[in-house]
């Protein structure tokens, strides 16, 4: 049957895309279905534009700065802001392009509509979806249909990949309105600059945009529930961040929940309560909501079929595999952590278990590095020094200043610090956490040592480039164990 294929992976977003690409490799006849863009809200609407959004912000950042360089700018510096977002748009439509030339020169089909699960694989039988027209918004001009795309029909695949992905939580009462508050769909394309605003949520997508408003030149107060910003990461590490961010002069509460917002023809005024009970009102231009996100799992068809769900994403073991037959579930609609790399290797292996591939390792989630994009950036892999407490292990800490390092005074950016963790009775690296510049490039260096189960000891022969930022890892496992040499 022509509709009937080996694998179909619902949602082309990193996890989905990937996930029918290492399909198609592995010889599987595969589908993917996908009912606004190809390439997912990473793609389009999250992780490459707003990389694009910050670099604009980072070299308007070194122009302004021109004079701590010896070079000297004639006139003044500004931004263009719809320049800077027509250009993060260029950068998404070239990449939604290449998602479309991937699919083609791997022979996946792709069908256009939104996809509901109808029959599970049952008695030999393949498992069913129905496809429908897209209730969603066409694409932008720039990102058209792919020629040859298959649309409305049933569909029957002996596996079925859910890989619909996420979208921003709404808090009620503070719901996105598009124009006064923003999720990050609103916040990537402004229309104009506002001179002020409230970001509510510290989290990467919050704190990244803070950054970006900022350095563009927007007041910007950001407000967190929890005791510290970025508060997944290591408190030593979102200490040093929050000083950095409050010297660029973010405005930062903490201990603090909006409660309430008040909305103007052109401004919202947010109330603001602090831990003691104490309410204060603070009034911006806008205010980005960015206190987190939640699985799509609405409208799927997952209750008719008793797929479980919990926290508001499916269920799956390690390999993506769902309670019911034939149905799996990857990326972020499988829970967290909702990142694009987590999705792209947890659909590999769910594919590659489905096709049989031998020795394939279930996903280990303590592995999974984090990034954030803001300034200065900040990464991390593994357990925080709280975790590895709370965990029960005796441990060796080392830290190394980044205004220690040649590579990073040459560069102007001697502001940052990292931080390991060790177990000290097997020497094992626990974790690694960065703060400063280009660490989110550093920090897969200690992604593979822990892949590799590496100690201290391979780390303390492994010879670094000098002069590099990348000595500063180096240097700080050498402290942990008491030996470090440039401090």
């Amino acid at each position: 049957m022509a509709n009937n294929y080996d694998v179909i992976v619902i949602g082309s977003g990193p996890g989905g895309y990937v996930t029918a690409i290492r399909s198609a490799q592995l010889g599987l006849k595969t589908a993917i279905v996908e009912r606004e863009h190809l390439g997912g809200i990473c793609l389009n609407w999250g992780c490459i534009p707003t990389k694009a959004l910050l670099r604009s912000a980072e070299i308007l950042h070194y122009g302004e700065h021109a004079k701590d360089y010896g070079l000297v700018l004639e006139g003044k510096i500004s931004a263009d802001i719809k320049a800077v977002v027509q250009r993060s748009r260029g950068v998404s439509a070239r990449l939604n392009g290449g998602v479309a030339f991937l699919m083609k020169k791997n022979k996946i089909d792709v069908i256009w509509g939104e996809a509901k699960l109808t029959k599970a694989s049952t008695a030999g039988q393949p498992a069913e979806i129905v496809v429908s027209k897209s209730s969603k918004k066409p694409m932008e001009p720039q990102n058209p249909v792919p020629k040859g795309t298959l649309g409305d029909g049933t569909y029957t695949a002996k596996h079925i990949i859910v890989a619909t992905g996420a979208r921003p939580r709404a808090l009620p009462g503070i719901e996105p309105d598009g124009k006064l508050i923003w999720t990050y769909f609103e916040a990537m394309v402004p229309p104009e600059m506002p001179k002020s605003l409230l970001v509510m949520g510290s989290g990467a997508i919050g704190i990244e945009f803070a950054s970006f408003y900022r350095t563009m030149g927007a007041d910007v107060t950001v407000v967190e529930l929890l005791p510290n910003v970025m508060p997944v990461e290591d408190a030593e590490i979102s200490a040093f961040a929050r000083k950095q961010f409050e010297k660029q002069g973010i405005k930062i509460i903490t201990d603090a929940k909006v409660t309430k917002v008040d909305k103007a023809s052109n401004s919202v005024t947010a109330h603001i309560e602090t831990k003691d009970g104490k309410v204060q009102q603070i009034t911006a231009d806008r205010l980005i909501s960015a206190v987190g996100v939640q699985g799509n799992i609405e409208n799927l068809g997952l209750e008719a079929l008793g797929v479980k769900t919990e926290r508001g994403c499916i269920a799956t073991d390690g390999y993506g595999k769902t309670n019911v037959s034939g149905i799996y579930a990857i990326g972020d609609v499988a829970g967290p952590p909702m990142l694009a790399h987590k999705a792209e290797h947890e659909g590999v292996i769910c594919v590659e278990k489905i096709a049989g591939v031998p020795n394939v390792h279930p996903l280990e989630k303590d592995k999974i590095p984090g990034c954030t994009y803001c300034n200065p950036q900040v990464a991390s892999v593994g357990l925080t020094e709280a975790k590895a407490k709370e965990q029960g292990y005796d441990i060796r800490v080392g830290r190394y200043q980044f205004a220690a390092n040649g590579k990073a005074i040459a560069l102007g950016e001697d502001q940052g610090l990292v931080k390991t963790i060790f177990d000290k009775k097997t020497g094992q690296l626990l974790g690694a956490h960065m703060v400063g510049a280009e660490v989110t490039e550093l920090i897969q260096g200690f992604v593979v040592a822990m892949n590799l189960e590496t100690t201290e000891e391979e780390l303390m022969h492994s010879v670094f480039p000098h002069p590099t930022l990348s000595e500063m890892m180096k240097e700080s496992v050498l402290d942990a164990y008491g030996r470090v040499l440039n401090a």
